[in-house]
């Protein structure tokens, strides 16, 4: 399989090249790939053996698109995009708002000959979907498109995964899904015969009903919706996707989910930007007034966090990807840490080095908490802490976290049974031991219900350090550097106002 994926990717990725010549960034090369590889996968899902409707217009197939060169080329692929994008169902939401970012029409034939040489329905789910993945890699180190925001470590995803061990059956949910890598990795798990072998019925289940996603960025949610459909996980003809594009924070939830993965979008505050009276644009907090949250405030992950909770069955389990100031902050932080250790088990944290996201510097942890029946008595009566940051160091490139890195912290986690968990932290014997428990008295007595908790000292080490290691130092602390003034310019702004 390895090998077959290597060959097609290298030819999809080849033609990167020449339209980055032509100021064609890595974003737009994988719209434009994924507007055309779901076009010619229609073709072929309407030929034999399958035979099936695909509601693409008789002007508007690939056969029509293929055979074409030159201006007609482009004007018919303007008219492709444009007509499709009025349909309904997934139709709709791949091609909304599209449009051809391919100028030169020998280019835009050069991706279709190259799409065109392929049989994408009969090659394996697991294939396309890894090519497709690589793209999105690809679009993520993209530094000046900014994406990376959207992406979170795939070793990380699966070690969040193996842990919360979803079973058939069930349902997961990923409020700020970006491309889909929460719910593939889930799907991978579930599907994966060594885990599970599951039943006809369950295999339905598993394509059909078991994932639901939200994500509010269009590019991005298209992206997402190829990105499943390429693995197999939904109903082209349906109205009933498994992602839909919103705010996910708007509305109190319909539904409830036995399982949440999330890696909430980062950054303190949610704001609204708009034009005033002067014609001036002006941007205020965008706070959430939702009676089924603990508190109100603008700070986005706060907000998350309620509402990841409010999205979980009585039953439900979730993991969660949140930045360092969840941990300690007063104010609607205390109130959200508090309620989420009376309410829920929230039995374990992970806190997460820096250098394995795409923004430099950026300082987060993984939170695990199940959800309770309501009750008197607070449910948390444990925090186990795994220190994965303190003298640990990694780079995208040269020195990246694989899930091996992680394989003492899953071995500690004991998900087969949580209750079972043994400390690697001695005061006496080992006080390097990266795994330690925090009895919730203590947390509440000694740490007034804060979680950042730590207890390693940093070894600076820079002289074991490489070049490149000290260079990306020196770019995290700059990057924090520039955070905090970032954040008292606006505190001095609204001093001033």
């Amino acid at each position: 399989m390895a090998e077959n994926i290597s060959t097609v990717a290298k030819k999809v990725k080849a033609l990167a090249n020449p339209l980055r010549d032509e100021g064609i960034g890595s974003g737009a090369y994988l719209e434009q790939i994924t507007y055309l590889l779901f076009l010619k996968m229609c073709d072929e899902y309407s030929k034999p053996p399958y035979n099936r409707e695909m509601n693409i217009p008789s002007d508007c197939t690939w056969e029509v698109l293929k055979n074409l060169s030159g201006d007609p080329l482009d004007d018919k692929y303007k008219y492709i995009l444009k007509t499709l994008g009025e349909k309904d169902g997934l139709l709709k939401q791949i091609y909304a708002d599209a449009d051809n970012k391919i100028k030169k029409p020998a280019l835009l034939k050069r991706v279709i000959t190259m799409i065109d040489s392929e049989n994408w329905v009969s090659m394996a789910s697991d294939v396309k979907g890894a090519i497709y993945e690589e793209l999105l890699k690809e679009y993520a180190e993209d530094t000046k498109s900014g994406a990376g925001q959207y992406f979170t470590p795939r070793a990380l995803i699966n070690v969040m995964v193996k842990c919360l061990r979803p079973l058939p059956n069930k349902t997961i949910c990923d409020p700020a899904c970006g491309t889909g890598g929460f719910l593939l990795s889930a799907y991978e798990f579930l599907s994966n015969p060594d885990n599970f072998q599951l039943t006809r019925d369950e295999k339905h289940f598993l394509k059909t009903k078991t994932f639901f996603g939200v994500e509010l960025v269009q590019e991005t949610y298209r992206l997402c919706l190829m990105n499943l459909f390429l693995h197999g996980i939904g109903d082209l003809n349906s109205n009933d996707l498994a992602v839909d594009r919103r705010d996910s924070l708007l509305t109190k939830p319909n539904d409830l989910y036995d399982y949440v993965l999330a890696n909430p979008p980062f950054g303190r505050k949610s704001s609204l930007t708009f034009t005033n009276e002067e014609g001036e644009e002006e941007s205020e907090d965008l706070v959430y007034n939702r009676s089924d949250f603990w508190t109100t405030t603008s700070n986005k992950q706060l907000n998350f966090i309620q509402h990841i909770y409010s999205i979980l069955k009585t039953s439900g389990r979730a993991a969660v990807v949140v930045p360092d100031n969840v941990l300690f902050e007063d104010g609607a932080g205390d109130t959200v840490r508090r309620n989420l250790l009376e309410k829920t088990n929230l039995h374990t944290i992970l806190r997460l080095p820096t250098g394995i996201f795409y923004k430099p510097g950026v300082k987060a942890n993984v939170i695990f908490f199940d959800n309770k029946l309501p009750s008197d008595k607070w449910e948390t009566k444990e925090v186990w802490v795994y220190d994965f940051r303190t003298n640990v160091h990694f780079t995208l490139k040269q020195n990246p976290m694989t899930e091996g890195s992680l394989a003492d912290f899953v071995k500690c986690y004991n998900a087969e049974n949580i209750n079972e968990r043994k400390e690697t932290f001695n005061e006496e014997t080992c006080p390097d031991g990266r795994w330690r428990k925090y009895t919730i008295k203590d947390i509440k007595e000694k740490y007034n219900c804060k979680l950042d908790l730590k207890w390693l000292e940093e070894d600076d080490g820079s002289e074991d350090l490489s070049l490149n290691e000290l260079f990306n130092r020196i770019k995290e602390k700059s990057q924090n550097i520039s955070d905090a003034v970032l954040e008292l310019e606006k505190l001095i702004g609204k001093v001033d106002d």
